[in-house]
């Protein structure tokens, strides 16, 4: 065995941890030529170019965009093919080398830390739209392929795939950490959207999800092994292909924002609507913190007040009455100040603020970090915990602009902090704690569509209990007995 790993010692609560110098980086010990040997096999597969060590494609690999300390990998390597995949997981399965996929990078809970050492797949280089099938509404594609390179390849198709998670991601890591975003409440999340998977488990084994070359709209045959796989977080195995559902491209689009009194009137508003039926296709909710820091990132002029974001897709007929109901709901809660936009320069302004949200909440603190994190709960909650989150941050003296993709349950904290500042890193600490078993104690969930990574684990263990964490390791260990795939996440 080339690479000893030795156990790692407890950590300091996630969000702390994150901030601090601290970290549960485990050694390695290894001869130079033992080192050089393994990589001499993975040059082998992937040839010169396809092999690196150096110290900044490392850290560039050991990093996600959460504030989770780099973790870099020992080594990153860049397959071509899935064949090559294969090869290298052959290779580490050998070898006890745990294996870190990457995509593009775009998580925010620490999922890409080599947190044991070992090897990144980097996927980038495989980055082919393999097949479209206009008349069935599917594509299959690499992980390299981004949802926007995706949807550019589709332009004169007439077809596009919705799920927007707001960073340009790409779509086999979508599926690996289940992602959602502003399109959810109308398209679905990543979990109903994806129909075959191709992964290369630990041992290099290749396996189709739903049977190679399979893409039916649905199917009642076995267990649903594609599902499982969608939220994986890289722990099961490696997604080399992805078959995904497409939809028609909308006739026309409408947006609109409106501003409210209170917090508890837009969440109303968002109920309110969804339970007249209006088949919305986006519905986000900015409260008055996050508004003025968009006001000040995008030079924008919104109301400083509680708001929401909204889109209607469809015909032009349909489109009227959407609006029509919407407007009359959002009027008996007290809204005002609508803002219509048909064109698309227009609309495309409006949602470049709501998706820099990141961004103009990072503004409010330069030099500042930020930590992002998000809940879901039922519909008929949301109110209730938006309202005590709020009323929670002011209380802590905290600043956390919320946003949320409200018409699915599901909001985001973005908590800016100062990482040198010991006492509000530990009441940040805290509120997210505090913020998450509120979700829980709501029959809800600690995370939406973010994940557990590193910073969750101990409350996924607290949202399924020991009954179903111990299926999970279950399955854990019989896909990957030496625990080599992203280890030290999720579970």
């Amino acid at each position: 065995m080339l690479f000893t790993v030795t156990r790692t010692r407890r950590v300091l609560p996630h969000v702390s941890r994150l901030v601090r110098s601290r970290t549960i980086r485990t050694e390695h010990t290894q001869s130079r030529e033992g080192l050089q040997k393994v990589i001499s096999a993975f040059t082998s597969v992937c040839g010169e170019s396809g092999v690196s060590t150096g110290a900044t494609v490392r850290e560039q690999h050991g990093r996600d965009e959460s504030v989770h300390r780099c973790r870099p990998p020992d080594v990153v390597v860049f397959p071509r093919c899935v064949e090559e995949v294969s090869a290298l997981a052959k290779i580490c399965y050998r070898h006890n080398l745990p294996i870190i996929p990457f995509g593009t990078g775009t998580g925010l809970e620490g999922g890409v830390g080599a947190l044991k050492g070992g090897v990144c797949f980097s996927l980038r280089k495989m980055d082919q739209v393999l097949d479209v099938h206009q008349e069935d509404f599917d594509v299959t594609v690499e992980p390299g392929v981004t949802r926007k390179a995706l949807n550019s390849y589709l332009r004169d198709t007439g077809l596009w795939f919705p799920v927007d998670p707001g960073a340009d991601a790409s779509l086999c890591g979508m599926a690996a950490t289940s992602a959602s975003g502003t399109n959810a409440v109308h398209y679905g999340t990543m979990q109903q959207n994806v129909l075959n998977l191709e992964v290369v488990l630990a041992d290099g084994t290749v396996l189709h999800t739903a049977g190679k070359g399979r893409r039916p709209r649905k199917s009642a045959a076995g267990y649903n092994l594609t599902n499982l796989f969608v939220g994986s977080e890289g722990t099961l195995g490696v997604i080399t292909k992805a078959t995904l559902r497409l939809y028609g491209v909308p006739e026309a689009m409408v947006s609109a924002v409106c501003s409210f009194p209170s917090v508890q009137a837009a969440v109303d508003s968002t109920v309110g609507v969804l339970q007249a039926g209006v088949p919305i296709a986006r519905i986000e909710f900015l409260d008055e913190v996050m508004v003025d820091a968009c006001n000040k990132f995008n030079s924008l002029s919104y109301p400083v007040t509680p708001t929401l974001f909204l889109e209607f897709h469809g015909t032009e007929k349909s489109l009227e009455e959407q609006v029509r109901t919407t407007e009359e709901i959002t009027c008996a809660n007290g809204g005002s100040d609508f803002q219509w936009a048909r064109d698309e320069e227009t609309r495309g302004r409006l949602w470049k603020a709501r998706h820099d949200a990141w961004y103009a909440a990072l503004a409010l603190r330069p030099g500042c970090k930020a930590y992002s994190t998000d809940v879901c709960v039922p519909l008929s909650r949301l109110p209730l915990i938006v309202v005590e989150t709020k009323a929670d941050l002011v209380q802590s003296g905290l600043t956390g602009p919320i946003a949320g993709h409200v018409g699915d349950g599901n909001f985001h904290c973005i908590m800016v902090l100062d990482p040198d500042d010991a006492d509000e890193v530990q009441r940040v600490h805290l509120f997210t704690e505090r913020l998450a078993r509120r979700a829980l104690a709501l029959e809800g969930t600690c995370t939406g569509e973010h994940g557990v990574g590193l910073g969750k684990r101990a409350l996924l263990r607290e949202e399924m209990g020991p009954g179903a964490m111990g299926v999970m390791q279950s399955l854990k260990e019989a896909l990957d007995p030496k625990n080599l795939m992203n280890p030290g996440k999720v579970l």
